[in-house]
């Protein structure tokens, strides 16, 4: 992440352009990062982390699909810093553990058609596992509201290390 640890003073002073750059990487949904951006300057933390969910909340299913691209699969290879630090309990996991993974991924993306996305931060690989088995027995609206709850929090995780402590 370019834009981290800048505190909320330092996110309200960034040039439009700026702030959806680092909005851009919490989430790769372009609209969900110029609506956040429009409602600075924030008071406090919680406004904005506030206003990023609501916006969220109300992204269409097709916006949602292009957040997901900003995301690799749980296990495969991460192209971004924050997925990285995020599924880093992977990376160390056993052989047979990340190949159920990699067959679960797919199992899901044929049922779902698009990426698992849970949050990872703080999980391990087995703990990871036992999520993507459980949620393949959701049906696609239920999953699609899990789904949306997952982006949001890490969404928040990734606000938060552009804000700092």
């Amino acid at each position: 992440m370019l834009h981290e640890w800048i505190g909320l003073d330092g996110f309200n002073k960034l040039s439009d352009r700026q702030a959806m750059h680092a909005l851009f990487e919490c989430c790769a949904s372009s609209i969900w990062a110029r609506r956040v951006a429009q409602g600075r300057p924030f008071a406090s933390r919680d406004s904005l982390l506030d206003r990023a969910d609501r916006v969220l909340a109300e992204l269409p299913e097709a916006e949602i699909d292009h957040a997901l691209d900003g995301h690799p699969r749980i296990g495969g290879t991460a192209d971004n810093p924050s997925s990285k630090r995020e599924q880093a309990a992977v990376t160390t996991a056993g052989t047979e553990v990340r190949e159920k993974l990699a067959a679960g991924n797919r199992a899901y993306e044929d049922k779902f058609g698009h990426v698992y996305l849970v949050c990872a931060t703080g999980r391990s690989a087995e703990e990871l596992l036992a999520i993507l088995e459980e949620r393949l027995d959701n049906d696609a609206e239920t999953e699609r509201r899990v789904l949306r709850v997952a982006l949001a929090k890490i969404n928040r995780i990734r606000l938060g290390r552009v804000l700092g402590p």
